[in-house]
């Protein structure tokens, strides 16, 4: 559903239909999913919800259901996507020039050809040097346009905001999206600070008590509140030395797959005056007068290490007096839930079950997705450790690339779309830290998994350079469609992210020859 600048008409127009909601699988979009619900039950609006993975699914839930679907773009919204051929170009050799002197016996015949081919040349050094400013222009349009500029539950908090109709549960919903964001990396740090901002406001808003009614609260009561707490996956719901191993950030600083990181580990623990008993129990467990000024001595001791970004601005939730979570937190717990691969059954039970676990009712959901988070984290990093350690990631030239075996461990684990983009994330991140080729730290990932042994095919996905400045802009999903159809190589282009292909195993080779010579 395309929202543009017509939220609220859009709204409006819906409510005294029954109305199809079609849902992406992705946290982000589950949040936003949440948001219109609340708003529909408000109202009374009577709605089908159908999960969708891909395109594939998209389109059939269109037919089946295509006599309820009223309205998705408005026919003068222009979406001003550039097209392939505006920002790539196939090269040509422009100084190719025939000077064959015996092509031709009169000397008039020769000089009227090459006067022939100087036009040819000059219109052609004309055409390129219009196209690379027509580019520039494109390109600079395109800088300011995010292509995951703005979360759809904060969009969907705005529409409730506007009526009127916001509540805490969707305030949180939204937090959780944004946060979802951030943690898949799809925007940049300035995007999301600017939007913790914005939500900050509405927190204030929303959880704003003197303090005889703080006193007065109920057990089942909820609680948001904004915190600058520490960059660790899950810290609060695991031991603090397993979040400190498998979170990306501290990970790859440090450099853990190696004896030398696990040696700054060490000493990092030391710095802090943490002893390894404390760090290695459950949190919830430690010393209370250790917990009291954790963060600071944490934050004291990365410092030291090269990890001044370890403190992050986000929000925490409290249900009732016992139960705390982080936003990030919810992210992985969710995202787990939803490509739970320990249970063989329908896609769309695991997305009813993420979605459940999004409610405040439902804490033992949400517990089993912390502990499905946990092993997904500790298989991503055990897998950035094999992949670095046995020089698994390559430079092809314009990218870098790593490709997963049979029989990896935890490999059907990264045949899901959105556990594979963590790990090469995840994966770009350590290498950048480990390499010291300059060039390779500049360079992008493609990554490729098995997905599917019976059918010979294999998931592939494509990431932009890891880079402070990083604006996020991805271009694989057309390259990839340019090199597959250069190729007659056999893909499937289902997923919303157009930078995740299906791929025909034995089509591989040349899939990848195609795409170095294309953005070489």
């Amino acid at each position: 559903m395309f929202l543009s600048d017509y939220r609220r008409e859009f709204y409006e127009v819906i409510v005294n239909q029954r109305v199809l909601l079609l849902v992406a699988s992705d946290v982000d979009a589950l949040c936003a999913c949440k948001i219109l619900q609340a708003l529909f039950q408000c109202d009374h609006v009577q709605y089908t919800l159908v999960p969708v993975s891909g395109w594939q699914e998209l389109e059939t839930a269109f037919l089946e259901h295509k006599d309820q679907i009223k309205l998705l773009v408005k026919q003068d919204d222009d979406l001003d996507v550039p097209a392939y051929d505006d920002i790539f170009r196939d090269e040509e050799d422009e100084e190719e020039v025939s000077e064959n002197e015996s092509d031709g016996p009169e000397p008039s015949e020769k000089r009227r050809r090459f006067e022939e081919d100087v036009i040819e040349r000059t219109m052609k050094r004309r055409e390129k040097r219009e196209w690379e400013a027509r580019r520039r222009e494109i390109l600079f349009d395109y800088e300011q346009y995010e292509y995951h500029g703005t979360s759809s539950a904060m969009m969907m908090f705005d529409l409730a905001w506007i009526m009127s109709k916001d509540l805490n549960d969707m305030l949180w919903w939204a937090i959780v999206g944004l946060t979802d964001q951030w943690v898949q990396d799809k925007i940049t740090q300035m995007k999301y600070v600017t939007d913790i901002g914005i939500l900050q406001r509405h927190v204030s808003r929303h959880n704003h008590r003197n303090e005889d009614e703080e006193n007065s609260l109920s057990i089942d009561c909820m609680r948001i509140a904004f915190e600058y707490d520490l960059r660790l996956a899950l810290y609060q719901h695991w031991s603090l030395y397993e979040s400190l191993c498998n979170t990306s950030y501290t990970s790859a600083n440090l450099k853990l797959w190696s004896v030398q990181g696990q040696k700054r580990l060490q000493e990092f623990l030391a710095d802090m005056g943490l002893p390894l008993k404390q760090v290695k129990q459950k949190f919830n467990s430690m010393d209370i007068s250790l917990k009291e000024n954790l963060r600071e001595m944490i934050e004291e001791s990365a410092n030291k290490f090269g990890m001044k970004d370890l403190r992050v601005q986000t929000f925490s939730i409290h249900f009732g007096f016992k139960n705390k979570f982080l936003a990030s937190d919810i992210v992985y717990a969710t995202a787990s839930l939803m490509e739970n691969i320990e249970k063989e059954g329908r896609e769309t039970d695991n997305f009813i079950k993420a979605l459940d676990s999004l409610s405040r009712g439902n804490l033992d959901k949400l517990h089993q997705g912390l502990d499905l988070a946990k092993k997904q984290l500790r298989a991503i990093q055990q897998t950035v450790a094999s992949c670095i350690c046995t020089n698994l990631v390559i430079s092809q030239g314009p990218f870098l690339y790593c490709a997963l075996m049979e029989g990896t461990p935890d490999v059907k684990l990264f045949s899901k779309p959105v556990s594979l983009c963590l790990l090469s994330k995840y994966l770009l991140k350590s290498f950048v830290c480990s390499t010291k080729n300059k060039r390779c730290k500049l360079l992008p990932l493609v990554m490729a998994a098995p997905m599917d042994v019976e059918q010979g095919t294999v998931i592939m996905v494509g990431i932009p350079p890891e880079s402070e400045s990083s604006d996020k802009k991805n271009f694989f999903g057309r390259a990839f469609e340019k090199a597959a159809e250069s190729t007659n190589s056999r893909t499937l282009h289902n997923h919303f992210d157009m930078s995740i292909i299906e791929l025909k195993t034995e089509d591989r080779s040349k899939f990848l020859d195609a795409l170095i010579s294309l953005l070489s």
